[in-house]
């Protein structure tokens, strides 16, 4: 079957873009495709893939979920000791994309990351299951481990023997990215897509048609 990955073939068909017909404002612009994911039924639709680059100069990419668009961006949550937690230490430049299929439609963002308010990091991290409030506990996350006992007999105990309200882990919290790029992408027919980039001059967004 991989021998014929390039046989693979979709006509995209269902929607046009307009430069003069999408809002001036590029976030004002992305909720509204985000309510239309959502309303679309697609699965997590605020899933988002993240791509950061530490000093050495590789770049790694990995999911997350988009969980607010407030303090000015794009709000996520991690352990800030995680492999991108070090790469947005050492280089705040990152890129978030989404991607939903049942509509044709990507969604680039270019911009620099800081860390959320502690209040906000709080306000989240009490918002969540037990059970999730344990896992960011508990986990180290991107640290090698021998054996999955090493998280899970630690999440057991708490779970048998649960504390009234956990504190929040000091080196788990939010972070914002602050766009300076954005690129609404609709597929169309023969590849020949639509592409719209909003670029961040200093006193507002300038607005272009980029060839596909």
């Amino acid at each position: 079957m991989t021998n014929n990955l390039n046989h693979l073939r979709k006509e995209y068909k269902k929607a046009f873009l307009e430069p003069s017909s999408m809002h001036n404002d590029p976030q004002v612009q992305f909720e509204g495709w985000l309510d239309e994911a959502l309303k679309a039924g697609i699965e997590e639709p605020n899933a988002m893939t993240l791509a950061t680059c530490g000093s050495n100069g590789m770049p790694s990419v990995r999911m997350v979920l988009l969980k607010g668009i407030e303090q000015g961006g794009f709000v996520f949550y991690t352990n800030y000791n995680s492999r991108k937690g070090k790469h947005l230490h050492e280089n705040p430049n990152a890129a978030l994309l989404f991607f939903w299929p049942v509509l044709e439609r990507q969604v680039r963002i270019e911009g620099t990351v800081k860390k959320t308010s502690k209040d906000l990091s709080d306000q989240y991290f009490y918002s969540r299951p037990y059970e999730s409030q344990v896992g960011a506990l508990v986990s180290e996350q991107s640290k090698v481990i021998g054996s999955r006992n090493q998280i899970e007999r630690p999440f057991k105990e708490l779970m048998i023997n649960p504390v009234k309200q956990l504190s929040r882990p000091a080196n788990w919290g939010g972070y914002v990215l602050r766009p300076n790029l954005f690129e609404f992408w609709q597929g169309r027919e023969h590849r020949l897509h639509d592409r719209i980039q909003y670029t961040f001059t200093g006193s507002g967004w300038e607005k272009e048609r980029l060839s596909p």
